[in-house]
């Protein structure tokens, strides 16, 4: 039997990300100090022992396509195994963007047939999650499915955000509804498909080829259940979909609670770090005085002040007299003395001057560019930032990337945005 040949989508923009998705795509953005969202899925592959990868990319892909390079960190780079990077063949109509799931995988077609696979696998590359492909392959085979369709159970108040499955006593789907706004079902779709290659073939021609639909969820399903076996995979593990600021925060947090089901080093994420060998970046240093309770810190951090339930990437500089507390900084990001940081996501390279004041939390006051972003309290600082010394930033601003420190004439009460 031949492994299932993997179509990984990673082209999503993930708009409702705001500013961290300015430079990047989804899938690139920064986890857990030094791993990428899309390290997730494909260090799930590598450890179902899977040997081909075709990556589809479309928004903003070049942070995407270094950090993948040809797939080495995952084990995926040899002569009967590596990673394809798959831009869309735009140029060839207008308007041939990826117009969905299931239009990206037909528009990738030729390569899939050069692989001459039996099955397919299908993945996003945007989710946080630890799975046993293995185990879905297996359900799979026994079931002699056309199509199967990993599922978890989810509460009713969430059924609005889910393709949602119902299923009989032997696991066989008998009716799929895209985003309805109630089931009497719990079983939600992954978003994660194992395809015999015929099956695929066949939805793809007749659905997408035809111009009848573009999506897995709206448009394949439907064509499918009345023709085809279509079975599930039940998941009962750690998985988020971090497709906003609060559910990406509340993920990193997450990392942080050993109660949550998210364990970093049990899962074994592999990632490529950017510095070259993790051994060229020198450990984390905590000078006398400083404290640091709770909290996850990178490579090459220096920690003078005081850091708690925080999250720093590599070589963050909280120097002595700050204090950074519930927050996420990226890569570089350096806290100048005196300043207090609580509630925010600051991204790559941001500079903050001394005697600064982000102090977010709940507030009743909404970001009106930033709406279906900022709804928590949270605070967003792009990347490359410089904040002049003594500012005061409240709760739901966001700070656009590459604001340097004369774009601030002023203090940025709650709700306020700063665009470059």
């Amino acid at each position: 039997m031949k492994k299932p040949l993997v179509m990984l989508l990673a082209g999503g923009g993930g708009t409702r990300l705001g500013v961290l998705v300015k430079k990047r795509a989804k899938p690139a953005v920064p986890f857990a100090g030094r791993y990428r969202i899309i390290d997730f899925a494909l260090s799930n592959v590598m450890h179902a022992g899977l040997d081909w990868v075709g990556v589809l990319t479309q928004y903003k892909p070049l942070s995407l396509m270094r950090h993948l390079g040809v797939g080495g960190a995952w084990n995926l780079r040899g002569r009967r195994r590596g990673v394809r990077i798959l831009p869309p063949r735009t140029g060839e109509e207008a308007g041939d963007w990826y117009k969905g799931t299931a239009d990206a995988i037909w528009q990738n077609f030729n390569f899939m047939k050069q692989m001459s696979p039996e099955r397919v696998l299908i993945l996003s590359g945007d989710h946080i999650y630890r799975m046993d492909y293995r185990k879905m392959i297996d359900d799979h085979l026994a079931q002699g499915a056309d199509l199967t369709i990993a599922v978890m159970k989810v509460e009713p108040r969430d059924v609005s955000r889910f393709g949602m499955v119902w299923t009989d006593s032997s696991g066989i789907v008998s009716r799929f509804e895209e985003k309805p706004p109630e089931a009497d079902t719990s079983l939600a779709s992954m978003g994660i498909y194992l395809f015999e290659w015929d099956c695929l073939v066949d939805a793809l021609e007749s659905v997408v080829a035809t111009k009848k639909g573009y999506d897995f969820g709206f448009d394949v399903m439907a064509r499918l259940l009345g023709s085809k076996k279509v079975s599930t995979h039940l998941f009962e593990g750690y998985w988020r979909d971090v497709g906003t600021i609060s559910s990406y925060y509340n993920a990193n947090m997450d990392a942080l609670d050993p109660r949550s089901g998210l364990d970093l080093d049990r899962w074994e994420i592999c990632t490529k770090d950017e510095d070259g060998p993790r051994g060229d970046q020198p450990p984390a240093v905590f000078s006398k005085g400083s404290r640091c309770i709770d909290s996850l810190v990178s490579s090459a951090c220096v920690v003078q002040g005081q850091v708690q339930g925080s999250i720093l990437s590599p070589g963050v500089i909280v120097e002595t007299g700050a204090t950074v507390v519930s927050s996420i900084l990226m890569d570089g990001v350096v806290v100048r003395s005196g300043t207090k940081i609580k509630g925010a996501l600051v991204d790559k390279k941001v500079n903050i001057g001394k005697g600064v004041i982000i102090d977010a939390g709940r507030s009743a006051t909404t970001n009106l560019d930033y709406e279906k972003c900022l709804l928590d309290g949270l605070s967003v600082i792009g990347k490359g930032v410089v904040i002049p010394d003594g500012v005061q930033i409240g709760a739901n601003v966001v700070i656009d990337s590459d604001v340097i420190q004369e774009q601030f004439s002023e203090n940025l009460p709650d709700g306020s945005s700063l665009h470059c």
